[in-house]
């Protein structure tokens, strides 16, 4: 039987072992992730946490709506048990209808084949690291290599110790004018979030210096059931000018080639960064994200204006 847990409810020992023993468990549905990320979470639980689903949720004028949290790409149902499209839909049948709103990401494993409400494809790249670097390299686009022996005739040098900071500074001082980012509050859950995720052993963060040993590409990666997440980047014009994001991506790859993981771009929807992620060789993924009005119809308007002004925003 599936219910429903307000945070303060939930057994956070017996979620984190459902998410580590999950057929499809990712980083994102870890509790300490969650409480870093999310405003307020809640929870749907099907028997002794053999499955659960996330609920991240805001308030605003009085009304609870869910949504999809900033460096999270993929929520939903994670499973001890086998997942069907069926029990994908009796879960979200059973999220409380106090949630006037819900606009979520589900994760590559939650197939729907639900028409009573709208589910819109997104995409991720993803590659698999099981080959050889040798192998993995000889995937790359002719664009990709050649961006690499660019980078290599600039003399950069690849610091695998970098403080969560300097690369936050780094995105904020380049992408700072331009609207459509991040809020100061998201600034403050992403470093929050690193140093737990460091603190974890789930974290690394990458940096690139040009000859001069100045910084000049920041990256962090999360490592959780045999998968490495590209979560966050920050680069400058040298960077951009001696191609130093993918000098420095090419470096993490080689460094964990040969291995059972799965390398995750986290993206893109994007034409143009879905096609520079692809040209590492990645594969296209795709998952459901899912819009359900559950509110009354005289505040369906309203609502309606709210979430899409926040969308322009790019916060919900």
């Amino acid at each position: 039987m599936i219910h429903y847990y307000p945070n303060k409810e939930i057994n956070k020992r017996k979620w984190d072992e459902c998410i580590s023993s999950s057929v499809n468990g990712r980083i994102y549905a870890y509790s300490w992730y969650l409480d870093c990320v999310a405003d307020q979470w809640a929870a749907l639980v099907f028997g002794n946490y053999q499955a659960v689903f996330p609920l991240p949720y805001r308030t605003k004028w009085g009304l609870k709506y869910v949504y999809q949290p900033v460096f999270t790409q993929q929520l939903g149902l994670f499973s001890k048990i086998k997942i069907t499209p069926s029990l994908v839909e009796d879960f979200i049948k059973n999220i409380p209808a106090q949630f006037k709103y819900i606009n979520l990401n589900l994760n590559q494993h939650n197939r729907l084949y639900t028409k009573s409400f709208r589910v819109e494809s997104k995409q991720n790249i993803e590659m698999d690291l099981l080959a050889d670097y040798s192998i993995l390299r000889s995937n790359y686009s002719t664009n990709l290599k050649r961006n690499l022996k660019k980078a290599t005739e600039a003399k950069l040098t690849i610091f695998e110790n970098l403080k969560p900071d300097a690369v936050i500074r780094l995105f904020r001082e380049n992408k700072e004018n331009q609207s459509g980012y991040f809020s100061p509050a998201d600034y403050t859950r992403l470093l929050r979030l690193i140093y737990k995720a460091l603190q974890l052993g789930h974290a690394e963060v990458w940096g690139a210096y040009t000859s001069e040993n100045n910084l000049c590409c920041g990256a962090i990666f999360l490592r959780s059931h045999k998968r490495l997440t590209f979560l966050f980047s920050g680069t400058d014009k040298d960077a951009r000018k001696n191609a130093a994001l993918p000098f420095m991506l090419n470096a993490f790859i080689e460094a964990n080639a040969n291995k059972e993981l799965v390398f995750d771009f986290e993206g893109s929807n994007y034409s143009s960064l879905a096609r520079f992620y692809l040209g590492f060789g990645g594969q296209t993924i795709s998952y459901a994200q899912i819009h359900i009005l559950q509110s009354a119809a005289i505040l369906r308007p309203v609502l309606k204006s709210y979430l899409f002004f926040r969308a322009k925003r790019r916060l919900v």
